[in-house]
């Protein structure tokens, strides 16, 4: 069975099939064969979308590490430039016992619906890389050596990607000033569901900038 194949109990299966039938077999009674189809295929439609909303969320795979060193992911939703957020990282990467630990800026090409079923990716792309360019550059500023990533316009497809070859021992999401609930945090707490390492926000009230 693949990673994202549908798990469907037992007691969801007398449920399944009277969403299919019922509904359209009542209006196929009440209100004649052509309503009862159009119902029926309501019902069917509607099935098929619980369906798509249970796939189970499986665990997100994270590469070998091939040697000791200490490996920190940090997504920039936002570039990540301000002095006390860059002071957070720098903490976070010194954090072990490696004296050459690696830093990897991750900015997903954030794209609107629109532009992304167009296909223009190129105004999101050069928009990531302006955040690489400004996260990159404050890091070597406090002489945290750093890469930069451009990733997938989805951010949780972009992490994922990104672990397949990186083996991270921490992921650190930036939480945009002034954001309650958005990308961010909805991507912080599918992370942290889904990964079997730290995953910390950098943001305000985040452990990073406490103390």
């Amino acid at each position: 069975m693949g990673r994202n194949s549908l798990l469907i109990k037992a007691w969801m299966l007398p449920l399944i099939v009277l969403g299919l039938t019922v509904p359209g077999s009542a209006a196929f009674i009440l209100a004649g064969p052509g309503v009862g189809l159009a119902v029926g295929a309501l019902a069917a439609a509607a099935v098929i979308v619980f369906a798509a909303t249970r796939l189970p969320e499986y665990p997100i795979e994270v590469a070998r590490a091939a040697d000791r060193h200490r490996r920190l992911l940090l997504v920039a939703i936002e570039p990540v430039d301000e002095p006390r957020e860059i002071e957070g990282v720098r903490a976070a990467a010194q954090a072990g016992d490696d004296d050459d630990p690696e830093v990897l800026v991750l900015a997903p090409a954030l794209n609107s619906p629109l532009s992304h079923w167009a296909s223009d990716l190129e105004d999101s792309r050069l928009d990531a890389q302006r955040k690489l360019v400004l996260t990159v550059g404050a890091l070597a500023m406090a002489e945290v050596d750093a890469r930069g990533a451009v990733g997938d316009p989805d951010p949780l497809q972009a992490v994922e990607d990104t672990l397949r070859d990186y083996a991270a021992d921490e992921v650190i999401v930036a939480i945009p000033a002034g954001e309650p609930e958005g990308l961010a945090r909805g991507l912080l707490s599918d992370l942290q569901r889904r990964l079997d390492r730290p995953v910390t926000p950098l943001g305000d009230g985040s452990p990073l900038l406490s103390g």
